[in-house]
């Protein structure tokens, strides 16, 4: 018998050793297991360390991303004749032999991403030589330098994109790109160029150049007129000065956001531009001071010397007039800068203009009038500044007929010109949330007193989202909506909005579909919404709700948001009730559930296709302790079942050993005091007793 155990232990470990490595190959896959659809195929993620010989000859397309290729040799592509596109990206790639392209003559689209070319970058170089046709070529995140990009560029002037993203490079020269003369898009972005140097003169096909992310300090004589799209947002820029030249530039996209620029950028005088870029930088305009000095009539000498001769020029410190033909912008982005006025005609030179970001600036006023040119204007965002006023010259014309979107939330607003909204045919959606704004009643009757100043919204037909987050209102009442056709409505952290009932809302009735009441102090007494037949989307958090708001139920929201509440629970046949049918999310976080009536939440788990976004977060409270309702303990679960039984039947139950004990008493007090009784009872009555 203890001979057998050493061998019966050892056929233990080999069953051990066979199953897992039948699990280990099950959950594995087989490398060289590629996909092959039409003729592309597929082995990414393969764990390949080197390219399989045994795909289809006719493969148009390889792709080889994410494995553990070290080397790609001489022979690894021999089979693949029709070879077009090869991608190699997320490898370990750190040689290409020079005859490794030799039978790939037709290859037009190679990507080399992430890998460790720069260990044997030369001989790499040799091996793209012999590309004649390649087109596209990604060499992004492979630590090389400027230097090293030289060389595995120099022979392949058929090149139509770069994209050397994401290395070393530092500094840029003419040198470095000199033959690349059919090169059309070049992404630099993520490196550390700090200095270019004529570097993109030779490139005179050249149409998109992406820099982003670098240290450049300045762009000056930009001269790129063939360039359509440049991007250099990201860098450190504080100028950006184009050449004084009457030539035509193609430039349509101009991204600077996200620099140093402290002056508008000197744009080439004429251009095809439509979308500037300035988002987050630190411009101003600087002829007029906020302390009221004009800076208009100062000017500034300048001595020329050429050997023996002296020149003198005069020219203006602070000229704001733009030499630049902006007629075809369409997209202006000058937000999160330091801009407190715009120069006068500023804006008159921009006809085309569709949309206009000047949010979080230092604004103090902005006027409005028919005459400005901005009748294509549709979003105009002046938020986060510190307006307080707004002008507009209302006359019988139309102010900004085409504007859809006006966002003036977070200033200092307390009133708009009066029938700013009425001449702007086409406006869908204001946001005034965070100005101490008050919203105009019905008008007042004849001989009546006119009310403060407020803004009026009545019989804007075409208005469907509205934003009166945080404007402090009071006590709303009257027909404030009358006349429109709000889908969107937020009145959130209006803490004295709701003071009475809903009614002022009863104009809306049929066409709102999104309400926000955040924070907005209701309670369940002011509360019924059975009127609002078309919501999809309530947002009741942040109140001190006690009791679910009956009126809920009949409605067909798509998403309640209960957050931050008061509420024991929900209304235990919740999901048998229209709303519990249509629900597609609920928030029901911070509110104090109690533990022992959670039918409701079981029954909300039983839905299917219902979110609780929050529902980790959902706590109820027993005994002074907080738990989650998903993992209640035993104890806890058996005490509330006691607590939750029939009080008649507890109440049976306690009683049941008190009466069977006096019913017990009295049986034995009655068997023993028998006999006695019954001869008490004969003799009072004096019968005898038969026998």
């Amino acid at each position: 018998m203890e001979a057998l155990l050493p061998g019966l232990s050892l056929l233990l470990v080999l069953l051990a050793v066979g199953w897992g490595s039948g699990a280990v190959a099950a959950w594995a896959t087989p490398p060289g297991s590629c996909e092959l659809v039409q003729r592309t195929t597929d082995c990414t993620g393969r764990w390949l360390s080197s390219i399989p010989g045994n795909l289809q000859g006719d493969t148009e397309e390889l792709l080889l991303d994410d494995n553990t290729i070290h080397v790609l040799g001489n022979a690894s592509l021999l089979s693949y004749h029709q070879l077009q596109r090869l991608s190699l990206t997320k490898n370990r790639l750190e040689l290409i032999e020079p005859g490794a392209f030799l039978r790939s003559q037709g290859l037009h689209m190679l990507s080399l991403a992430d890998n460790l070319l720069f260990t044997n970058y030369s001989l790499t170089a040799a091996a793209l030589s012999a590309l004649p046709a390649l087109r596209t070529l990604d060499l992004s995140g492979n630590r090389l330098t400027e230097d090293m990009v030289s060389v595995l560029v120099w022979n392949l002037s058929s090149l139509e994109s770069l994209s050397v993203a994401r290395n070393l490079i530092m500094r840029l020269d003419s040198s470095v790109f000199m033959n690349l003369t059919q090169l059309l898009e070049l992404n630099l972005e993520k490196n550390y160029i700090f200095e270019i140097e004529q570097a993109f003169e030779g490139l005179q096909k050249l149409q998109k150049l992406n820099v982003a992310y670098n240290y450049l300090p300045c762009v000056v004589e930009f001269g790129l007129t063939q360039l359509r799209v440049l991007n250099v947002s990201n860098n450190v820029i504080e100028w950006f000065l184009a050449l004084e030249s009457d030539d035509l530039f193609e430039l349509e996209v101009l991204d600077l956001s996200h620099n140093r620029l402290l002056f508008f950028p000197v744009l080439p005088r004429q251009s095809k531009l439509h979308s500037l870029l300035l988002k987050d930088n630190e411009m101003s305009f600087y002829q007029r001071l906020p302390n009221g000095t004009s800076l208009a009539d100062v000017t500034v000498q300048f001595l020329l010397i050429d050997g023996n001769s002296t020149n003198v020029t005069t020219v203006s410190l602070w000229d704001e007039i733009c030499h630049s033909n902006l007629s075809s912008l369409h997209l202006l982005d000058m937000s999160q800068n330091q801009v407190w006025y715009l120069p006068e005609g500023f804006l008159a030179q921009m006809p085309s203009l569709t949309h206009l970001k000047l949010n979080q600036n230092c604004l103090e006023t902005f006027h409005l009038s028919e005459g400005d040119p901005l009748a294509l204007l549709t979003e105009l965002d002046l938020s986060q500044n510190q307006l307080a006023e707004l002008g507009a010259e209302v006359g019988t014309g139309d102010i900004l007929p085409n504007l859809q979107l006006f966002n003036l939330s977070t200033n200092r607003l307390r009133v708009l010109p009066p029938g700013v909204f009425t001449y702007t045919r086409k406006i869908t959606t204001v946001d005034l949330s965070r100005n101490r704004v008050d919203l105009c009643p019905q008008p007042a009757a004849a001989g009546e007193a006119e009310g403060p100043p407020c803004v009026n919204v009545r019989g804007i037909k075409t208005l469907t989202h509205l934003s009166l987050a945080g404007c402090g209102l009071r006590g709303l009442g009257g027909h404030p909506f009358q006349g429109t056709s709000l889908m969107h409505l937020d009145l959130s952290d209006n803490h004295q909005a709701l003071s009475r009932d809903l009614g002022w809302l009863q104009d809306l009735a049929l066409t709102l579909q999104v309400l926000s009441l955040r924070n907005t102090n209701l309670s369940s007494i002011v509360v019924d919404f059975s009127a609002f037949n078309s919501l999809v989307r309530l947002d009741l958090s942040g109140n001190s709700l006690t009791v679910f708001p009956t009126s809920l139920g009949i409605l067909k929201l798509r998403s309640l948001d209960l957050r931050d509440n008061c509420l024991p629970a929900l209304p235990p046949d919740i999901t048998r009730t229209p709303l519990g049918r249509s629900l597609r999310e609920v928030y029901l976080s911070r509110n104090p559930y109690n533990c022992c009536t959670l039918g409701w939440w079981d029954s909300l788990q039983q839905v299917e296709g219902l979110q609780v976004p929050d529902g980790q977060e959902v706590t109820c409270s027993y005994a002074s302790r907080t738990l989650s309702p998903r993992a209640l303990p035993e104890p806890v679960l058996r005490s509330c079942r006691w607590q939750t039984a029939d009080l008649a039947l507890l109440y049976l139950v306690l009683a049941l050993p008190t009466c069977l004990t006096l019913l017990v008493a009295v049986a034995i007090v009655f068997l023993t005091l028998k006999q006695k009784l019954l001869k008490m009872v004969k003799s009072r009555c004096g019968v005898s007793s038969p026998y």
